[in-house]
């Protein structure tokens, strides 16, 4: 059961939005689950074609430190999408939230 949520919103480089799209569907999704992360929601903004939004689902704040550490230190990730997919990101900010305020 997820206890909190982290909602990470992209800004990204004009022209970048369907290869970010593709990169994030293909291989960084799959990935990210691996390492244990529930992804809630993988989506581009309806009103900004250079937004993007991905939120996670934890455990704890635990669980996320380790699922991220685990993810973003792999091989799999390093030698795989990121490059591509942080050529694509101008910024992002990340807000991590209780579950239960969605309820």
């Amino acid at each position: 059961m997820n206890t909190i949520i982290e909602i990470r919103s992209y800004q990204l480089k004009a022209g970048s939005a369907a290869r970010f799209e593709h990169l994030m569907r293909e291989q960084s999704l799959p990935l990210l689950d691996r390492a244990g992360m529930a992804v809630l929601a993988a989506v581009p903004s309806l009103h900004c074609e250079n937004a993007y939004l991905l939120m996670r689902g934890y455990k704890d704040l635990q669980h996320r430190a380790e699922s991220q550490d685990e993810f973003y230190r792999s091989q799999a990730w390093l030698r795989g999408p990121r490059d591509g997919i942080m050529d694509c990101i101008e910024s992002y900010n990340t807000v991590v939230v209780p579950a239960h305020i969605l309820k």
